[in-house]
């Protein structure tokens, strides 16, 4: 990829002349971009498509970039820059640094306290890259767009086009146009003072990768309050008691980590320490590594210096050939010059010249922070040898001397997703933490305040086939076990029970978005007390998902889990002050009717929030007037495989949820064809979740119906609603019509008042099949009554009897004898046994 024009100006390629007339409008730039929020899902996305493309060789973006880069180092930094920009390595990143994947939403910390706080960007992000680390200024831009910054990059005049050809990639993978206008990069000389100066001038933060001459430059050009953020150099060493010294395999580990890289990295070892003060013991260990490293560095042939670093060398090991003569040091170097041990009694630090250049000195560890601590600003990795009980011990004297990382001998460059730089995390540097105390009861059940201003910036859905459940099981057989922490087993009320497997990250944010939910479907931490009522047990997630949510609320809450002994509960919900329940449907109505005259004389439970299946109109209707419930809400819409997928809020009725975007993308495709329906048309819901790390859940068919609603919701939440219209599976084929269940149960509630259970049971007759409507005997009237209406009020029932083709039935039986789930409790709305 190659342009004329060196810039890249919001994705566009600019000259110099266009680059100096828009440099003079940057003031006003920052204020216009700043005003419209960029959300980390929309930066995590485009920074995931375009790792993947650099993984794949094959790519058109791998082959352009290739070309910008040494032959020598190509694969290795499209490598290192694939691995960074991975969806996973950068929600790691999110999560350490910014406590979460979605840091820019205005949230509660504590749902009992209606205070919300987020990182906001810092503003106008100046980064001033290094011109022998290609990876190194793209990187940081992709962190400062993580933080939501407006960020300009200024890099090398000599270096390559390999920046902004990337960046640029970046912003065309955005259909959004969010990070190409956040994106901004000048190629030219730090001579430049003129354009250097008007680039710092804006800045709120600058990031300045080099040496003190260019941390001091940075400095004297940033405006008062302006965070100068250094990425400098520094030194790292090796530090060995007694033990491993002794050891080969660690004196092998210790050359590997000084040949890598040429010690160039920061984090490359240029001294290596021994828990010792006897000279001797110095001159014996730098023979022998001598002779370790001497066999590494063969197998790794060395590049040649370059003759300003060769001089370097040559002066440094000349100095200690003199001072060898007054006892103080021992020169170990190999023939050809392509290494070199230095030893010296005087533990005080130096720098190596680099180039498989490294010190052995003594080093006490009594007197480790002493001796250490006035480099401390230099100081960044030891690699310690030792047992599990030096290396904790001594980790502690090295953090007080200034050391930053510790590591293992052997991989002192390496590093972790998530691993702090230089002692900070990057993107705390690049954000502020900002916060808003809010009072009166109208903020009770807001949970997030953006919800309040615009719906969230979302990326489309993946161009993919549909996914079924069958798919879903399909792929846990390649499931990496790095990514399988949790297994749920689904309650089986749709079918066979299903397996999903989550990895802890996964689970933790869709306890939060839940428990957000949770906030706006009007629970509040700060006063209900709560029982958990949900089934546990036989790897059912809904108990557990439940007792996360409120503990993530900080709320007061007794988990008691669904029992059949309703008399212990009723007792225990007594005892203990309880006025909120969160359980099934079904098992509540259980619950309230098997101890009616107890709670009634409680007369404490004010709320009921429930999942898995919906109470009717005239459940609703029954628990207030007979129990005083003041409250009966959707606790979420969700299912095993996606995890939550929607709220109720306090304006949602009936089976209306707002869907939860920060995890998932919706699409409503119509009942027959994979289309998108027409707006506020019918159709199948299919879900893309966003927030999972391994199990990916792209265009996923959940089997339910539903419709999306116009408008901001009454509650003021500009979240995206849907009314959900019951699942495919309420539909049953009988004697060659389609009998939907939700018409049979509208049926009985607005022409007979019932507001009990419903059950269809579907069976095969030698002569026709027959369907029979189970209703509860406590508030069904004579069977023969409501076979009547329903055959009046459904033509499909009355043309199959007419037919012959079906015998429509109605019993009415005790409450217990309704077919349940065994795992969740749930009703099994329709039974087909054919």
């Amino acid at each position: 990829m190659t342009t004329p024009h060196p810039h890249l100006w919001q994705g566009e390629f600019i000259d110099d002349a266009e680059a100096g007339r828009r440099l003079a409008g940057l003031a006003e730039l920052t204020g216009r971009v700043l005003a419209r929020p960029l959300p980390a899902d929309v930066v995590l996305d485009a920074c995931a498509a375009v790792a993947r493309e650099l993984a794949d060789p094959a790519c058109a973006l791998y082959g352009a970039l290739v070309g910008q880069l040494p032959p020598d180092e190509a694969a290795a930094t499209l490598a290192e820059v694939s691995a960074a920009l991975t969806r996973q390595a950068l929600e790691r990143k999110l999560r350490r640094e910014l406590g979460g994947p979605r840091p820019e939403r205005l949230t509660r910390p504590d749902g009992r306290e209606t205070v919300y706080e987020c990182w906001a960007p810092v503003g106008l992000l100046v980064h001033i890259a290094p011109g022998n680390a290609a990876a190194v200024a793209p990187l940081s831009v992709v962190e400062g767009l993580l933080a939501g910054n407006l960020n300009v990059l200024k890099t090398s005049s000599s270096g390559t086009g390999f920046a902004p050809a990337l960046l640029a990639a970046l912003g065309a993978a955005d259909p959004t146009g969010l990070i190409a206008e956040r994106t901004v990069v000048l190629c030219f000389a730090s001579s430049r003072s003129e354009w250097l100066r008007t680039v710092c001038e804006q800045a709120d933060a600058i990031a300045v990768w080099g040496g003190e001459d260019a941390v001091r430059t940075v400095g004297e050009l940033a405006p008062p309050g302006c965070r100068v953020v250094e990425w400098g150099h520094r030194i790292s060493f090796a530090y060995l008691t007694r033990q491993a010294a002794a050891d080969d395999g660690t004196l092998d580990a210790v050359a590997e980590d000084v040949c890598r890289l040429e010690q160039q990295a920061c984090s490359s070892p240029q001294v290596i320490y021994l828990d010792t003060a006897d000279a001797e013991d110095v001159f014996a260990f730098a023979g022998r590594f001598a002779e370790r490293l001497a066999q590494v560095s063969d197998a790794r042939p060395a590049p040649s210096p370059s003759p300003a670093e060769q001089a370097e060398i040559t002066t440094v090991q000349q100095l200690a050939r003199l001072e060898a003569h007054l006892g103080l040091t021992r020169v170990f170097a190999a023939v050809d010059g392509s290494w070199r041990v230095l030893a010296d009694t005087r533990p005080g630090l130096d720098a190596s010249p680099l180039h498989r250049s490294v010190w052995v000195k003594p080093l006490p560890r009594h007197a480790v922070t002493a001796t250490l601590r006035p480099m401390r600003r230099y100081l960044q990795t030891a690699a310690v040898g030792g047992a599990p009980a030096d290396v904790a011990g001594l980790s502690r004297s090295l953090f007080a001397a200034g050391v930053t990382r510790v590591t293992p001998v052997g991989s002192m460059v390496e590093g972790y997703e998530g691993e702090p730089h230089d002692g900070v995390y990057a993107l705390q540097r690049y954000s502020r933490r900002v916060g808003v105390r809010a009072t009166g009861a109208g903020f009770r059940a807001v949970a997030c305040l953006d919800d309040l201003v615009a719906p969230a910036v979302l990326s489309p859905a993946p161009k993919a086939p549909l996914l079924d459940k069958e798919g879903v099981q399909r792929a846990l057989a390649t499931l990496e076990p790095r990514y399988a922490h949790l297994y749920f087993r689904s309650g089986g009320s749709t079918g066979a029970p299903a397996l999903s497997v989550f990895t802890c990250d996964d689970y933790d944010d869709q306890m939060r978005a839940a428990a957000d939910g949770l906030l706006a479907a009007g629970f509040d931490p700060a006063r209900d007390r709560a029982a958990n009522l949900f089934y546990c047990g036989g790897m059912y997630g809904s108990f557990i998902s439940f007792f996360s949510i409120l503990e993530r609320l900080n709320a007061t809450q007794i988990p008691m889990a669904a029992g059949d002994d309703h008399a212990a509960v009723a007792e225990a919900l007594i005892a203990h002050r309880v006025d909120t329940l969160f359980g099934m449907p079904s098992y509540l109505w259980q619950l309230v009717h098997a101890q009616a005259d107890r709670l009634r004389g409680y007369g404490g439970i004010r709320k009921m929030f429930y999942g898995g299946e919906h109470f009717t109109a005239e459940q609703r209707r029954m628990l207030t007037a007979e129990f005083g419930i003041e409250v009966i809400r959707s606790a979420a819409y969700g299912s095993t495989d996606l995890g939550p997928l929607g709220y109720q809020c306090t304006a949602c009725e009936g089976s209306v949820h707002h869907v939860l975007t920060t995890l998932h993308t919706l699409e409503i495709l119509d009942p027959d064809v994979d289309r998108p329906v027409a707006p506020g048309e019918p159709g199948r819901l299919v879900f893309t979740s966003r927030s999972r790390a391994g199990q990916r859940m792209e265009r996923y068919e959940i089997g339910d119906l539903g419709r999306a609603l116009d408008g901001v919701c009454a509650c003021g939440s500009h979240v995206p609603r849907l009314e959900l219209l019951g699942r495919h599976g309420d539909v049953v084929r009988v004697g060659t019509y389609f009998v939907n269940y939700r018409r049979i149960l509208r049926v009985v509630q607005e022409r007979l008042g019932y507001h009990g259970e419903v059950q269809l049971l579907v069976e095969a007759d030698p002569q026709r099949e027959v369907l029979t409507v189970r209703l509860d005997e406590q508030y069904a009237d004579d069977p023969h009554t409501v076979r009547d209406v329903l055959i009046g009020e459904i033509p499909e029932l009355s043309s199959a009897e007419a037919e012959g083709l079906l015998a429509l039935a109605v019993e009415t039986t005790r409450r217990e004898s309704f077919e349940r789930t065994g795992t969740s409790g749930k009703l099994r709305t329709v039974i087909d046994r054919r």
